[in-house]
């Protein structure tokens, strides 16, 4: 179905927006710096300029590729091989975007940043309507194994929706031979390089949270929580610190009620199988129907 003119301006603003908070995100972040302030001091950064998070901001270091976020009572610090992972939406149409720190003094995954990055960059000269899933697959698989390294098999950029941050046709990093093309639409191109096996596994908590289903909740204080997420983030990913940050110590033991009755799905965080660092780059790529735009470059 084609975009309207609307939903098309609003992908653009989302785009701008996530654009200029890499930039602010960039200048900000400093080895040791906690998580937590990150994270907080980003998504301001959102809302200041207009814009509303799609997701929470994913924080992942070294193994972990993806799906972390500091809680509220988070001590970590930044360090590594930091991934940003950012997403912002205008009206329930999203941008998403991400890029990779080297925070080590001697700079050792330099090149590993550099691999992933220029899978991106080689995907956004030649992304068009009508490309194959195989195309693209076997662009970003080429270039990351030409400079040595593996990409993440397991992971994937993704259609973007309405409300939904995966939506549609997933986008592969390899070459798997799906001949399924893009359509007019918004897909996020998220290259993952590792100095491992290029799989990841589910392990652990990762402080993000989505909506699972709607239901009828017994408890109060629970109840004017879901109620809460419900009307705030519908079927976008949310996380406890802004839970707890709106209604304070209850938050923890809200969520984790409504988590237990199958309300709330609990992301996993994503881990590197051989715990081998892994590098992330990601823009947003907007197919109109006479042309291609990167909202978030």
């Amino acid at each position: 179905m084609a975009l309207t003119r609307k939903q098309i301006q609003d992908y653009k603003k989302a785009g701008e927006i996530a654009s200029q908070a890499v930039k602010f995100a960039k200048k900000i972040i400093k080895p040791g710096m906690k998580l937590f302030e990150i994270a907080d001091k980003i998504e301001a950064e959102i809302e200041k300029l207009g814009g509303k998070c799609a997701f929470p901001v994913s924080l992942a270091i070294d193994d972990i590729a993806a799906h972390f976020t500091p809680g509220s009572d988070s001590k970590e610090v930044a360090s590594g091989l930091l991934k940003v992972d950012i997403g912002v939406h205008v009206n329930g149409y999203i941008a998403d975007t991400a890029f990779s720190l080297d925070l080590t003094k001697e700079k050792k995954y330099k090149e590993l940043i550099a691999s992933s990055q220029e899978a991106l960059d080689n995907i956004l000269k030649v992304v068009k309507k009508n490309a194959t899933l195989s195309e693209i697959g076997k662009t970003i698989q080429d270039t990351i194994t030409s400079k040595g390294f593996s990409p993440v098999r397991n992971l994937s950029g993704h259609e973007l929706g309405s409300w939904m941050v995966h939506a549609g046709l997933t986008i592969p990093n390899y070459e798997n031979n799906n001949q399924a093309a893009l359509k007019e639409g918004a897909y996020a191109i998220e290259p993952f390089s590792t100095t491992g096996t290029g799989i990841v596994y589910d392990a652990g908590k990762s402080g993000i949270y989505r909506l699972e289903k709607e239901a009828g909740v017994r408890d109060s204080k629970a109840r004017e929580i879901y109620n809460f997420i419900l009307k705030e983030y519908k079927t976008l990913p949310f996380c406890e610190r802004w839970i707890s940050k709106k209604f304070g110590s209850r938050a923890k033991l809200a969520l984790l009620f409504l988590e237990q009755a199958g309300i709330l799905h609990h992301y996993a965080q994503l881990i590197e199988k051989s715990h081998a660092p892994v590098s992330q780059a990601e823009h947003t790529v907007l197919i109109l129907k006479d042309k291609v735009e990167v909202t978030t470059r």
